[in-house]
């Protein structure tokens, strides 16, 4: 069931641990975002109400109300004391990762892998089953939604599925037993860290109506809103009672975040000249698959979304990932912020050329490294392959004078330490004519193949702890 307040739908996108607070009304959602990701990153063993004033520079009165009004939704939770220098000992807090979820989808050329996670990121369940992205907008995004409701306990047995049916076609992960979701929460509408307790109702209002098994949840239904909420809220978001496909409860579902190949607009998520798919161009696939499903969506490039994952994840500094499978395409983060180019179009790092009338490539043009990559794949010289991807890979060094090169996709996923060798000999030759100390290295990205869909899920998660960029 869906249930959405359009009057109370706010996203805090624009929050960054490393700003200080503000004690103004207008940047309660701000403030309350410091507060949560200072809570996600303290872990199990939780932080006091005193380290979270002084490391966000609001008040302790402030930062009182905030979590007070965390707890009463459910997001935090007594994590135990901690001895003080003086007075009584401290109340420490942490937060509750099973209070919310979110939906990872990578959508590839020719598979689908749907990814649950908690708030802290970690997966709790994860389908897989293959997919023709040429089979034609409807399909496809039928397909996804399916897909989706099955990992979320709302599937529709093998209607409907990626090809006329799902049954033996999906690979289900679980956590065969899910916790009950900690505190009260579901309320649609409630806006995070806004308002006073008394004039607004919290997230902990009663629950949610229990889901019935095996249906799922589509727009247009008797009761239900036309709109639904931003991601990154909690509040106006999908309710769902009864344990999921993944074999976790879920209650609050922050939305579903969705990562496929490029060029695309992130922005209003509408797809351009998709690479070998022309026909997508134009197709506003968030809308889309926001009216199936009825939940907020967020769409990216799949290269983007596991650069903003990897960055999320701890790896500082500037640095390029490099992803291999059925196409070639770069997820570029800066300083620590992901780059997407005035046009959303950077990382498009398969359609460099680097050789004038080479072998045609599937976007029109000829010598692209993509081509060339893909066809030293195709002919089994994957040697050849890694020594394509460093030459572009030493574009980028020379260009952007990166800290690191990471590597990824499920072709590399195949031979790391051969891809890893390769792409290292090249920017290693490039080092050594430049007279540079050491050169830049080279490494297989963690998160292995679910990698994109785990990123694609922090589309949904990183603006709620106000880490929308990275």
């Amino acid at each position: 069931m869906v249930r959405v307040n359009r009057t109370n739908a706010t996203a805090t996108t624009t929050a960054a641990v490393t700003v200080p607070g503000v004690n103004l009304p207008a940047l309660r959602s701000h403030n309350a975002a410091l507060v949560l990701d200072l809570l996600r990153t303290a872990g199990a063993e939780g932080i006091s109400r005193l380290e979270l004033a002084e490391r966000t520079g609001l008040t302790p009165q402030a930062v009182s109300k905030i979590t007070a009004r965390l707890r009463a939704e459910g997001l935090a939770t007594q994590a135990g004391h901690r001895a003080s220098t003086g007075g009584k000992p401290r109340t420490v807090l942490r937060l509750v990762p099973e209070a919310g979820h979110a939906v990872g989808v990578h959508l590839d050329r020719d598979e689908v892998r749907v990814v649950l996670v908690d708030l802290m990121g970690i997966v709790v369940g994860e389908r897989r089953a293959p997919l023709d992205l040429g089979a034609g907008a409807d399909e496809v995004v039928e397909g996804v939604a399916g897909e989706v409701e099955a990992l979320l306990g709302g599937g529709r047995g093998d209607a409907g599925g990626l090809s006329g049916g799902r049954s033996g076609a999906s690979e289900v992960s679980r956590r065969e037993a899910g916790a009950p979701l900690g505190g009260r929460h579901g309320r649609s509408g409630a806006r995070l860290g806004e308002g006073s307790p008394k004039a607004e109702a919290p997230l902990g209002g009663e629950p949610g109506e229990p889901g019935e098994p095996g249906k799922a949840v589509a727009p247009g239904e008797p009761g239900e809103a036309e709109e639904v909420g931003r991601p990154g809220e909690i509040g106006g978001l999908r309710e769902a009672g009864g344990p999921g496909g993944s074999g976790v409860r879920v209650g609050v579902l922050l939305g579903v975040g969705v990562a496929l190949p490029g060029p695309l607009d992130h922005v209003r998520g509408v797809l351009h000249r998709v690479t070998g798919f022309p026909e997508w161009d134009g197709f506003p696939l968030r809308d889309a698959l926001a009216r199936r499903l009825g939940v907020p969506v967020a769409v990216d490039k799949d290269t983007n979304v596991a650069a903003l994952g990897l960055a999320l994840g701890g790896e500082g500094g500037s640095f390029a990932y490099l992803h291999l499978g059925t196409g070639l395409g770069a997820g570029l983060v800066i300083g620590g912020a992901l780059h997407r180019g005035t046009r959303t179009g950077a990382g498009e790092f398969g359609h460099q050329v680097v050789q004038l009338d080479g072998p045609p490539c599937s976007c029109g043009d000829r010598g692209c490294i993509e081509a060339l990559c893909l066809g030293a794949v195709a002919r089994g010289d994957l040697d050849e392959a890694a020594r394509v991807l460093g030459a572009g890979a030493a574009n980028l060094v020379g260009l952007l004078d990166i800290d690191r090169v990471l590597l990824g996709g499920r072709t590399v996923a195949a031979e790391p330490e051969r891809f890893v060798r390769g792409v290292a000999a090249v920017l290693a030759g490039r080092a050594r004519r430049e007279g540079a100390e050491q050169p830049v290295p080279v490494r297989v990205a963690p998160g292995g193949a679910r990698g994109v869909a785990e990123g694609a899920a922090q589309l949904l998660l990183a603006p709620l702890f106000g880490r929308a960029e990275g």
